[in-house]
């Protein structure tokens, strides 16, 4: 047997057939899960550039990749716009995003030649926001930080995923104990679509090791200590020792912080959980 993994071009041909049984069937969550199921027994086998590939390959129907601009989506942007998949790529933009995220976003746009389609909260919303709480009322408890949340990046995400088949993250399971519960692939219930995290086992140095080899622009904040990076609000840098995640909200004090975007419970659960 050839020690040689498959090239992206054949495992593209080899998924092709299955094209027009996973459409007829797309709408079904059980044969969606199968085939997040599939997904991620496959992916040990195959580089990020072939998992990808494969995501594409096997699920018709829309497909969007969400990045925050971040050292892992820096990477799956890399795989993608490599090898010109039929992936949207897009982004939400918060309204309250650090100068260097918008600096790496122009920076990959005229490294790929592509544009990376940005959803913004509704303007009425952050308006009505802002004159409840003040610009910066999210740090007064954790339901106004989910509030703030909700408006700027869990409706976007809404409108962003509208009519897909599929959701591409980068979430990694080491970056915090909550996230190693995912699954490399899995049908998203909420949602109704196959949620992919193409990184799941990968760590970070095998991240930055990526970025690195293929000369990936990637933030400028990640030099100075920002291991994980949202709204400017809201991140910090790590001291050493510091798990990924603790720049992150760093003001709360709950063992899960999330936005919403991801987890079991949506940021109505989370509040519930809060009570």
């Amino acid at each position: 047997m050839s020690d040689v993994a498959p090239s992206s071009a054949a495992i593209r041909a080899h998924f092709a057939g299955r094209a027009s049984r996973i459409a007829a069937a797309a709408a079904d969550p059980g044969t969606s899960a199968a085939i997040a199921a599939g997904l991620a027994d496959q992916f040990g086998a195959l580089d990020l550039l072939q998992r990808l590939t494969a995501v594409r390959s096997q699920i018709s129907g829309r497909v969007v990749f969400t990045t925050s601009f971040g050292l892992e989506d820096q990477a799956i942007a890399y795989a993608i716009f490599s090898q010109a998949l039929a992936i949207d790529v897009v982004t939400l933009d918060t309204g309250r995003l650090f100068p260097e995220t918008h600096e790496v976003w122009a920076e990959t746009e005229r490294r790929y030649g592509v544009r990376v389609l940005a959803f913004a909260p509704e303007h009425g919303s952050v308006e009505a926001l802002i004159a409840r709480q003040g610009i910066d009322g999210l740090r007064s408890s954790v339901a106004a930080r989910l509030d703030c949340c909700d408006i700027r990046k869990v409706a976007p995400l809404a409108r962003a995923l509208d009519g897909s088949a599929a959701w591409i993250t980068g979430i990694r399971a080491d970056q915090s104990a909550d996230r190693a519960r995912f699954a490399p692939a899995s049908f998203d219930q909420r949602r109704r679509l196959i949620k992919v995290n193409p990184l799941f086992d990968w760590t970070r140095e095998r991240t930055f090791e990526f970025v690195r080899t293929h000369g990936v622009p990637y933030n400028a904040l990640h030099d100075r200590g920002f291991l994980s990076i949202g709204c400017a609000p809201c991140t910090r840098a790590v001291a050493p020792g510091e798990p990924e995640r603790a720049g992150r909200w760093w003001w709360e004090q709950a063992d899960k912080k999330e936005c919403g975007l991801h987890g079991a419970a949506d940021n109505r659960a989370m509040r519930e959980n809060l009570s």
